[in-house]
Parts: C-alpha cells; structure tokens; sequence
C-alpha cells in the first residue's frame, strides 16, 4: 500500500495522484507540485489515502512543498496575465483570418508555458499564429484545439435544471451517454430536450441509469398483456417507472376502461429486450425528423468518444 493525496489543476479538472512525502497535507490546502508541464500550483481534494500500488500507472511524484502566501499570489497574478493573454490572442487571430474560436487561456505556474485552447470545425494552420504570440509573449506557445463539451465545461452556465453545469461544477470526465439511456428513462426522444447546451446528450443522462435500469426490470413493457391479482385481463397502456404503478386497458362489459395497479399486484412474462420505449409506430414528419437528428446525435457521440481532450 502507497500514501497519496488526490490533486486537482483547475476547477472540476481531473484527478491526479502524488505522494504528499514526509509533509502533513490535509485536503483543501494548496501545493506546489511537479508535472509533465513542469511546476503548477494545485489543490488537494483529499486526505492522505493509501492505494495498492498495482493501480499506479507510474511511479509517483512527490509533493515539492505546501503552498505559501507568495504561491498564491504569483497564481493570482497568472490569472489576471491570462485574461490580458486571451485578449490578444483573440486579436491575433483575428488578424490572420483563422477560423477558429478562442475558449481558454492558461499560465503554467511557472510561465514557461502559454496554452490556449480553442474550438475549430476542421483542421487549422496556425503556425504564423504561434509565431506571432511566441514574439509577443516571449515564452513557448501551446494551442490546443478541444472539443464542444470542453467548450462548455471550461465556460461552464445553468443548465435547464436550473443548477450549474454537472461538467463545469464537479464532472472530471466525460462519461459516455447513448440515446439507449433516454430511452430507458422514458424521457421525450425529441434532440432539443436530450441534448445540453454543448449540443450533445446530457451528461445527467447517466446518472439514475442504474435506477431506471434496475426498476424498468420488474415493470411490463407497454402492449404486454397482464393479469391483476383479481383475475382481470389487460394490456399495458403506460407505466410509471419511480412510482412502479401500471395502467393498464381492461374491458367491462361492452366498453374499455383504464386502470391503475401497483405492479405487484400484477402477473405478467418479464421482458428480454431492454429498453423502455412509449410503444406506437413511427409515422409523422416530426417523428421522423427526431429519429435523424437522433442519430446525428448517435454519430457525434461515436465520434468524440464522449471523453475529454483536457489533461488538465
């Protein structure tokens, strides 16, 4: 077993293990550390933990010092160096008639490195570009071309919920969402209503997955034919998944009436296929629009791999 402390560069960034040595850390100091960008200036998310060091991918780092007041102060003068860096950035540019859009500028603790991150729909020669900010800036130059959801979580917002984005505020990565999940929730498969302001499948879409899955187990699926408890007969009209009740079509007498069973009270053969879908057939033009959109969607998500392009 190996003590570590767990350490994050930038606000819901990924996590990153050191050993804290002979210094007494606990979580939510600061410390200096060494990375493959050289020094930075970190938070730790953690208390001193032990891991098996078979989950290691490589031998640790250790912690160089715990942050002192004149850390702080040269990590809060690169962040204002930072906004005055993505100004003129943007300027540049401008200037040289790239299609690019500028999201981030970033200071390693040092300043021996200037990143930029930026967003492009293609390919981008930006190699005068570089030039340009090396002379302007007189330290190397790093331009890092990242991804929509990237974009969003390093901006960050309120999503429709209301609350701040789940990958701005505490997301370290990106997990993969399928539109099987929308599914399976019963949720409206109309894109507008599935898709974040990034323009792909809500991260949040994972996160009662399990749940759903689990409760969608011991529900019918809709058209099932079921029998209550007291002998009567009928098909499955819809379902409520969190409050496990079923409504279901029964006949009395010449005419149809629907009613309510919680499904316990029912008997029913278990679906094989999982899914949890509204039943119906596809036909109007608004129906079919959602299922291309859909599977533009499904074609993104293939694309980006759901995952982050940030290492830190």
């Amino acid at each position: 077993m190996t003590d570590v402390i767990c350490v994050r560069f930038r606000t819901a960034g990924k996590i990153y293990y050191f050993s804290p040595g002979d210094l007494e850390i606990k979580r939510g100091m600061h410390v200096i550390v060494e990375t493959a960008r050289g020094k930075e200036y970190g938070r730790v998310v953690s208390d001193v933990r032990q891991i098996e060091e078979e989950g290691l991918k490589a031998p640790l780092k250790q912690v160089i010092r715990i942050a002192n007041e004149e850390d702080a102060d040269r990590e809060t003068l690169n962040r204002i160096r930072e906004k005055e860096a993505f100004k003129i950035c943007k300027e540049r540019i401008h200037a040289h008639g790239l299609e690019m859009k500028l999201i981030d500028a970033e200071y390693t603790f040092d300043g021996g490195k200037l990143l930029f991150y930026f967003t492009a729909d293609g390919r981008v020669d930006f190699r005068e570009l570089v030039k340009d900010l090396a002379g302007q800036f007189r330290t190397r130059i790093e331009l890092r071309q990242i991804g929509v959801r990237d974009e969003t979580k390093i901006i960050g917002g309120i999503g429709i919920c209301g609350r701040e984005f789940c990958c701005h505020a505490y997301l370290s990565d990106f997990a993969p969402v399928s539109i099987r999940m929308a599914k399976e929730q019963n949720l409206s498969l109309n894109p507008a209503k599935i898709s974040g302001v990034c323009g792909r499948l809500m991260c949040c879409l994972r996160n009662e997955q399990e749940t759903y899955e689990y409760l969608n187990k011991k529900l019918p699926g809709v058209g099932d034919l079921v029998t209550a408890h007291d002998g009567t007969k009928g098909v499955v009209e819809s379902v409520n998944v969190l409050r496990q009740k079923v409504k279901v079509i029964v006949n009395e007498g010449d005419e149809k009436e629907i009613k309510e069973y919680p499904v316990d009270e029912l008997s029913f053969r278990p679906r094989k296929a999982k899914g949890h879908g509204k039943g119906g057939k596809k036909g109007n033009n608004d129906e079919i629009a959602d299922e291309k959109e859909l599977k533009e969607l499904e074609n993104l998500e293939e694309k980006e791999g759901a995952g982050s392009k940030l290492d830190e």
